[in-house]
């Protein structure tokens, strides 16, 4: 009795992962191939599914060699003709690097300006609704703020707030100080 309650419940632990072994290929009308777990359920139409009975295989990617960085560049050799040919500082596009024409970059940089102004302004206006809200730490309890903690929290949130908007403020001064004129 006992022998037969424990195959039962290893037959019920082990058929739902027998069940879920089970994958199919599918192939759609435009020559698409999809794995799936699930099913196909309905009509197919223009759609082609099988069940794939070999297991499948992950094959991991191979690892790349690390990139070795450029050795000091070497010096010219008597005869005045260079050795190799320099490596590309850092910070500078190789030669293969899409370059964008100025008129093109002017404009991009002006859509730039424009939107950080915008939200300068945003940012400062939130500020300063921030601060009158805030009222020098003693903003005005509500009705719905019996308990005392809840004016603490929301106090505390205000706080937050106006650090978090005045790193922003910040931020956005930076950006627009490091755009060209």
């Amino acid at each position: 009795m006992r022998f037969a309650a424990l195959s039962l419940s290893a037959a019920l632990v082990l058929a739902p992962a027998a069940a879920g072994a089970q994958i199919f290929k599918c192939e759609g009308p435009g020559g698409v191939v999809e794995y799936t777990n699930a099913p196909p359920a309905g009509p197919q139409e223009g759609r082609t599914c099988k069940t794939v009975d070999a297991t499948i295989t992950v094959i991991p990617a191979p690892i790349k060699a690390p990139v070795r960085p450029a050795a000091a560049p070497a010096a010219a050799p008597a005869s005045g003709a260079s050795a190799t040919p320099a490596a590309p500082r850092a910070g500078t596009a190789p030669e293969s690097f899409p370059k964008v024409d100025p008129a093109t970059q002017r404009v991009r940089d002006t859509d730039r300006r424009r939107i950080l102004d915008d939200e300068l302004r945003k940012e400062e206006a939130r500020l300063a609704e921030l601060r009158k809200e805030f009222n020098n730490g003693e903003p005005e309890r509500r009705g719905d703020e019996r308990n005392y903690q809840k004016y603490l929290d929301r106090v505390q949130n205000l706080k937050d707030d106006i650090q978090r908007t005045e790193g922003n403020l910040a931020t956005i001064r930076r950006e627009l100080g490091a755009l060209k004129n």
